[in-house]
């Protein structure tokens, strides 16, 4: 995260703002920051999605291929997450300084992604043992303003909700070799059901109270905190402690109830938008990326 230098009187505004539940920006503790919400971006990816979370700003794309299932799994497809931050968004992402930042987001999403209630990969499998889909999910940090796990987990979200799999037909030729078939019409697709793919939730502890979507002033006057991934029925599929700090039995067991309300609202507000966008019928985009 990027490093704000903060005087002693600015550390102590932001600690009494949190203790009085009236943070910098006129926020209470549990609330979000303004979200601005793009799909279909992207015209070369099968799926894509732009997320502005106040001043952090995220693009996702989605490339779908086919390939050999993991023989520990050959009854299913996967997911593989890449993240790159822009030299563009801070300062300290410059040269190789974001690879460290990148590989952590990497990781818990794919640990959050892990539990079987998240999604279904069996739906991904095309030819058991064989061929299935993989889902490459590429993220580009434009922007760092705080609060990055949950803005990457809801742009993610976003953007697997619009990718489209192709149909494909397993056609048996001579000698019994299997050959796949690749529908030739363009809106022959599938969609996953990203129902209950997680949201990220990432609470700080200020004083004696945590909050919500830090940004980054406030991540520099905590020195503890956990990220949460809540899927869409409330379930918690992973959490990450953060921070040097110490976080109380109690106050751990308080913050994971906290996450998993806040993420289960998130969730049905961010689900409510994209439905919404959906049924709008596509607009014509304009724009470099088009």
């Amino acid at each position: 995260m990027a490093e704000i230098l903060l005087s002693e009187a600015e550390k102590a505004f932001i600690h009494h703002g949190v203790q009085d539940d009236l943070r910098c920006d006129g926020r209470t503790r549990l609330d979000y920051r303004p979200i601005i919400l793009e799909t279909g971006l992207v015209s070369n990816a099968s799926g894509s999605s732009r997320l502005r979370l106040a001043n952090s700003d995220v693009l996702v794309g989605v490339k779908v291929e086919l390939a050999s299932p993991l023989s520990e799994k050959p009854l299913e497809g996967r997911l593989e997450f890449f993240v790159d931050c822009s030299a563009n968004a801070t300062p300290e992402f410059e040269g190789r300084g974001g690879e460290d930042l990148a590989n952590e987001i990497c990781r818990f999403l794919q640990m959050s992604y892990m539990s079987g209630d998240t999604i279904n990969l069996a739906e991904l499998s095309v030819l058991a043992g064989q061929q299935c889909w993989v889902l490459y999910v590429d993220i580009l940090i434009l922007e760092c303003g705080g609060n990055l796990y949950d803005t990457v987990s809801l742009a993610v979200k976003s953007a697997l909700y619009t990718t489209q799999i192709p149909s494909i037909k397993v056609a048996t030729m001579d000698g019994d070799q299997p050959e796949l078939e690749l529908s030739e019409d363009p809106y022959d697709t599938k969609r996953l059901n990203t129902q209950n793919i997680p949201c990220l939730v990432t609470l700080m502890k200020i004083g004696n109270h945590y909050l919500v979507d830090p940004t980054p002033e406030e991540e520099c006057c905590s020195s503890s905190g956990v990220v949460v991934a809540v899927s869409g029925t409330k379930k918690i599929t992973a959490v990450r402690k953060i921070g040097s700090g110490s976080l109380h039995p109690e106050s751990l067991v308080s913050m994971l109830k906290t996450a998993s309300e806040v993420g289960a609202v998130v969730d049905k507000i961010l689900m409510k938008k994209l439905l919404e966008e959906e049924t709008a019928g596509k607009t014509q985009k304009v724009g470099f990326m088009r």
